[in-house]
């Protein structure tokens, strides 16, 4: 899928200066700093501003050019905000199933079972709207917007509002339910830790313009990477869990089957067979020229030197693991000189399995 866009907006001192197709596929981040443009533009896209000179096109369909506009009640969009907006006179179901009554039978792609079954909803039916915690409200405005049949869903920082365990709740559904139901999802964000847990594909934004796109693994093996900027240089590994063992460890498996590549997680709340991202902060990686014995560590994994960088007085090294994905670690220049690092040097990478989250 793509999404064909072009604009020359002034709004004041602010000009939103686009053109640019971007791809429409799983998670797409709308990335940079406040005032950007990016609720700007995640506006244009959904008909809630009209801007005489710009056009859009989602996929075939003519959303607006300068001699047609079609309004956002029927360009079919899930809409989210960091407000839920949550009717309080209705139930949760009734909150839940107030999009799906309203469309057009013949268009509906989803049925309420399955929504509920994903975004877990059943056990806060018998709740009033103004009793949910905040990550309950999101998920309940999430399975709104997703019954109303949208064939794009647009969020603009729903998660700025939420502490850091509702976030951590809400995130893994977010995922779970793209990959489900195949609706694309485009969301405005300036918080990385939310871009490298669920997002696909990433555009960069800044002062009005579109500056840059990459797909997520492109942006975290960049050492100027803008993720890094006002944040800790991280990488993500992508997998499936495992069954808990005695010590109630629990080991997330790489999606390559036919590759021994697998993390502990020192406690998960996920059952057997989901799947997860992980995010890995690089400055919790080590590295040691053999596997470890005698240490606490418990994720010891096998990998190779792509490159090494300087990265704010340290070193970040780029790794690459044994099923291909990237792994990074921040370590001092002294480190690397008493190991003598070199490019396609293998070595071992330790990760604490308290470290992953």
């Amino acid at each position: 899928m793509s999404l064909a866009l072009r604009a020359n907006w002034q709004q004041g001192d602010f000009r939103l200066n686009i053109d640019a197709i971007l791809p429409i596929n799983g998670i797409t981040a709308l990335f940079g700093r406040s005032g950007c443009g990016k609720s700007s533009l995640l506006r244009l896209i959904a008909g809630l501003t009209k801007v005489p000179d710009a056009s859009v096109y989602f996929q075939q369909q003519c959303w607006q050019d300068r001699r047609h506009f079609v309004p956002l009640a029927q360009r079919r969009i899930g809409l989210m905000f960091q407000q839920p907006g949550l009717l309080p006179h209705l139930s949760v179901q009734q909150n839940l199933l107030y999009g799906f009554q309203r469309a057009t039978p013949a268009l509906r792609r989803l049925q309420p079972e399955l929504v509920t079954e994903l975004l877990d909803l059943k056990p806060l039916f018998q709740q009033a709207v103004n009793t949910l915690s905040g990550g309950q409200q999101q998920r309940l405005a999430l399975g709104r917007a997703l019954l109303a049949s949208p064939q794009l869903l647009l969020l603009d920082e729903p998660f700025a509002a939420l502490d850091n365990q509702s976030k951590a709740e809400i995130l893994p559904f977010i995922r779970q339910l793209v990959q489900h139901t195949e609706v694309p999802l485009l969301f405005v964000s300036h918080d990385t830790r939310e871009v490298e847990k669920i997002a696909d594909q990433l555009v960069l934004m800044a002062d009005g313009q579109i500056q840059q796109q990459f797909s997520l693994q492109q942006a975290l093996a960049q050492p100027d990477s803008p993720l890094f900027t006002d944040a800790d240089a991280a990488s993500v590994f992508i997998g499936v869990c495992g069954s808990a063992d005695a010590f109630g460890r629990v080991p997330v498996y790489s999606n390559s089957a036919s590759i021994d590549c697998s993390l502990w997680l020192g406690h998960c709340n996920y059952s057997s067979g989901t799947a997860v991202r992980l995010r890995i902060l690089a400055k919790d990686v080590s590295l040691a020229l053999a596997p470890v014995s005698g240490i606490s560590i418990q994720n010891q994994l096998a990998a190779t030197i792509q490159a090494i960088n300087p990265h704010r007085g340290n070193l970040l090294v780029q790794l690459r693991l044994c099923d291909g994905q990237l792994l990074l670690s921040e370590i001092t220049p002294y480190a690397a000189t008493q190991l003598q690092l070199t490019i396609g040097m293998q070595l071992t990478a330790l990760i604490k399995a308290l470290a992953l989250n």
